[in-house]
């Protein structure tokens, strides 16, 4: 019987407005799939801002490592990161970007971030309704700070979205969640955050981990958002050593 049952749900594996008699939309899994061989990435969200960090590996020495980017800005007071297909991303980045701006140009104040992220969101919902398109392969972390404080959210392909405390997505999203559900607390400060973002990448991390194949970006109170420099990530992994 399973036989004839995932039978009768391949049957629907193809088309993405279709359910199948589960009440599956099986494309959206298998963009799921997608996110999960991604690299991993993770956000902390502490009492005076948020981190949000990622593994970022090259597949040959001979590319340019400092081309490669995991890290976005959306606004000077929100960042994103993801796992799964850049490219996917790169399209999400600049509808997320043009969104920001529509709301300054409207109404003279940044964006709060709960309705960037809503934005976003109902655009990777769009992909999973229309005819001829699939989802997007990515899942995003968007970090940001406006007048509700520090706050963190998760994206998914089929345009769910949740704050977070902490979270992870990717490769090793399941260990690095149980890391951080461990070590989170309430009362944890930016710093301790990004001590705490390293050692989680480390768990699953192969290979050496070092300034060049890592990326952090943090966003505290003053509301700007900022990626690391190398110099200033090679310092914490001293720290955590």
């Amino acid at each position: 019987t399973t036989h004839t049952a995932s039978m009768g749900e391949s049957e629907y594996s193809f088309s993405l407005t279709t359910f199948s008699p589960s009440g599956k939309l099986v494309q959206i899994e298998y963009a799921l799939n997608a996110v999960a061989a991604g690299f991993t990435s993770l956000g902390i969200k502490a009492t005076n801002g948020v981190v949000i960090a990622t593994e970022k590996k090259v597949g040959s020495s001979l590319i340019d490592d400092s081309s490669v980017k995991k890290i976005s800005l959306l606004t000077d007071h929100i960042g994103v990161v993801y796992s799964g297909m850049g490219p996917d991303v790169r399209v999400l980045v600049r509808k997320g970007r043009k969104q920001a701006q529509q709301y300054y140009r409207t109404y003279g104040e940044p964006i709060p971030v709960s309705q960037l992220v809503r934005e976003i969101a109902s655009i990777m919902q769009e992909f999973t309704q229309s005819g001829g398109v699939r989802p997007f392969g990515a899942s995003l972390l968007v970090a940001g700070v406006d007048e509700s404080g520090p706050q963190l959210f998760q994206v998914d392909p089929s345009g769910s979205y949740w704050a977070w405390k902490a979270s992870a997505i990717g490769k090793h999203m399941v260990n690095a969640k149980t890391f951080l559900e461990k070590r989170y607390n309430a009362e944890m400060e930016m710093e301790d955050a990004i001590h705490t973002a390293i050692l989680t990448l480390k768990e699953g991390f192969e290979g050496q981990m070092t300034e060049t194949n890592i990326e952090i970006g943090i966003v505290g109170l003053d509301g700007s958002f900022k990626e690391l420099s190398q110099a200033e990530i090679k310092d914490y992994l001293g720290e955590v050593e």
